[in-house]
């Protein structure tokens, strides 16, 4: 079965309040980690499944890990 949350698109506030940061944080985001999103018009959408595997890939860690 799948996980309907995970199907529907969510809005830029929705996205905010699933990860607990601000809007200009998911911008930044989008626009220098290369976070998933969409833009529709000029909303943009984002897939809770791609949300949760890009932070699980770190994506949203402030922590930049050193090749050694």
């Amino acid at each position: 079965m799948v996980n309907t949350i995970q199907d529907r698109w969510i809005s830029l506030q929705e996205a905010c309040n699933y990860l607990g940061v601000k809007r200009h944080t998911i911008i930044r985001w989008i626009e220098q980690r290369g976070m998933p999103a969409s833009k529709v018009g000029k909303l943009w959408r984002f897939k809770t499944a791609d949300i949760d595997e890009w932070v699980k890939k770190g994506g949203a860690s402030d922590v930049r890990e050193s090749i050694k």
